[in-house]
């Protein structure tokens, strides 16, 4: 009898899923994207919407934990967001809890650094100087809700775009720990006279940003709006209000750069084919992929190898979780299951049986609790005419599942001999 699952063998599938892992106004199609919930704030004394994407193949049966990426705006950020983790989770980036924040009713109050009157020539009417609120808000309900609520781990990431950019490498600065990885998109460091951007240049020479990462993004359109004479090359020249926008975003960047003892991670890009409302987008991506360049998988194409010993790939699986643990600071395990589980089958249809042990037997080794990875370990025995061995692999499963087709399977085993 044939017990197998039925899984392709095509190399090409495990490279693909090796590889894989705007904006939308529409509160309706929010609900696809993620689901809506909100949290009272006593700091702020309002209600504050929040909508929560979980992982791709998440599984609340598996007791694993996650990192989460929050990001300002979420009710126009959070659909580039999810884009960008559908496409790049995987091999790029680890299975992320998504956390879109709602911007309110009071953008402008809650993401601005101080208060100010005048702007661009003109009053301002609305109420303004809300960051440290709004972060006390964050800090003290917003994170402390999700966790008690989500499978969290403390390894965060913070996106913010324009008004949101600027409240996001304020954070990053005043708030460090708060947040592993900041992606500060169009941020407006022109705000009151350029004063943040002041403020970040001691910070930025003095303090320890170890194991921080911060990546800034810089539109075209933000070069200046009525003049297209005006290019990265000829901007810093200028010194009319209307390049002051984009040259506090350089300014900071190449000082940021220039400032290597501090340990932080920074980059920043120029886009120019984007215009503000357009450079989130590929912002995220890049952002994210740079926060998390470490994630990379290192040698892939070995496990797709035939020739590949089993011994080194053992070592490669070992040397990955060494990786992992080191930067997310906590242990992780080295790959989803699903593709221990791809891997043991092909290897077992291959004919390389060590293989296909030596990854069913770490699927059971990172997810105890996975009744799957038990009854993987059983198809393997009942491959090689293992009786007892499949069948006690599969009691587990039954123990920790309560799914009675194990036990129809143990029931089949023992009443036919594997060999037919």
């Amino acid at each position: 009898m044939n017990y197998m699952k039925k899984y392709t063998s095509q190399i090409a599938i495990v490279i693909t899923l090796f590889m894989t892992c705007v904006s939308g106004y529409s509160q309706s199609f929010l609900f696809e994207i993620g689901i809506e919930d909100s949290v009272y704030s006593e700091i702020l004394g309002e209600q504050r919407k929040l909508w929560i994407k979980y992982p791709k193949f998440f599984n609340a049966s598996d007791n694993r934990s996650y990192p989460v990426v929050y990001i300002l705006d979420g009710e126009t950020q959070l659909r580039a967001l999810d884009a960008v983790c559908n496409y790049y989770e995987g091999h790029f980036l680890p299975d992320m809890i998504l956390i879109g924040i709602s911007s309110g009713h009071n953008r402008m109050r809650d993401l601005t650094t101080s208060k100010v009157s005048m702007r661009r020539g003109m009053p301002v009417n609305e109420e303004t100087g809300g960051a440290k609120k709004f972060t006390h808000f964050i800090e003290q309900e917003l994170i402390p809700y999700v966790d008690s609520i989500l499978p969290t781990t403390n390894y965060r990431t913070l996106i913010g775009h324009s008004y949101a950019g600027l409240f996001t490498i304020n954070i990053a600065l005043n708030y460090t720990d708060l947040f592993s990885n900041y992606i500060a998109i169009d941020p407006s460091l022109d705000w009151d006279n350029q004063k943040l951007m002041a403020q970040s240049k001691p910070i930025l020479e003095n303090n320890d940003f170890s194991g921080k990462s911060l990546y800034v993004s810089l539109s075209s359109a933000s070069l200046h709006m009525q003049d297209e004479s005006i290019t990265m090359d000829n901007i810093m020249r200028d010194s009319s209000d209307y390049t002051l926008f984009a040259r506090s975003i350089i300014e900071f960047s190449e000082f940021a750069e220039s400032q290597a003892q501090n340990g932080l991670n920074f980059a920043w890009k120029h886009y120019p084919n984007d215009l503000h409302g357009t450079v989130p987008l590929p912002s995220i991506r890049d952002g994210l992929i740079n926060a998390f360049k470490w994630y990379q998988l290192e040698s892939f194409w070995k496990f797709n190898d035939f020739d590949t010993p089993t011994h080194e790939l053992i070592e490669l699986v070992e040397s990955r979780e060494k990786k992992l643990r080191d930067n997310f600071g906590y242990k992780t395990p080295p790959f989803d299951e699903e593709l221990f589980n791809m891997l043991g089958y092909m290897a077992l249809e291959m004919g390389q049986t060590n293989k296909s042990k030596a990854f069913f037997e770490m699927a059971i080794a990172y997810y105890p609790q996975s009744a799957n990875a038990y009854d993987s370990m059983a198809d393997y025995h009942i491959s090689q005419n293992e009786k007892d061995e499949a069948v006690n692999n599969l009691k587990k499963a039954y123990e920790l599942s309560g799914s009675e087709r194990y036990l129809t399977k143990i029931a089949e085993i023992e009443k036919h001999d594997l060999k037919e």
